[in-house]
């Protein structure tokens, strides 16, 4: 059974910085584009960021410039290092992972899997 697992959220003052990381455990064949979003109370989840498994980035308009997202191909972890933080940055942030898995002898299946969500909190 494939997991992930979020870490790292907690609160912080505004202008601060936070890092947040997803591990992915279980039968694991292989683990094609990773990604963080977030919702916020009283609003729709939203991308942050993607990450393929070749290392090519994408963000949001928001995240641009103060947020970056990376993997650890070997440790089947992606991190998110967040700077300059905002009270409009608080929400709960999900990893995201198109991930495809062992489930027999010579049988693989591919399932979007999400982590259970780590809260970040930016409040002074």
């Amino acid at each position: 059974q494939v997991q992930l697992v979020e870490s790292g959220g907690g609160l912080v003052q505004p202008g601060g910085s936070l890092r947040l990381s997803c591990a992915a455990s279980g039968n694991i064949f292989s683990i094609n584009a990773m990604g963080w979003y977030r919702q916020a109370p009283g609003k729709e989840r939203e991308l942050v960021a993607t990450i393929s498994r070749t290392y090519v980035t994408n963000y949001a308009e928001f995240a641009k410039g103060r947020f970056t997202i990376s993997r650890d191909n070997v440790k089947n972890t992606v991190y998110l290092q967040m700077n300059s933080l905002k009270p409009e940055d608080t929400a709960v942030y999900y990893c995201n992972g198109g991930i495809t898995e062992t489930i027999g002898s010579g049988i693989r299946r591919w399932s979007d899997y999400w982590g259970q969500g780590t809260q970040v909190t930016v409040s002074s």
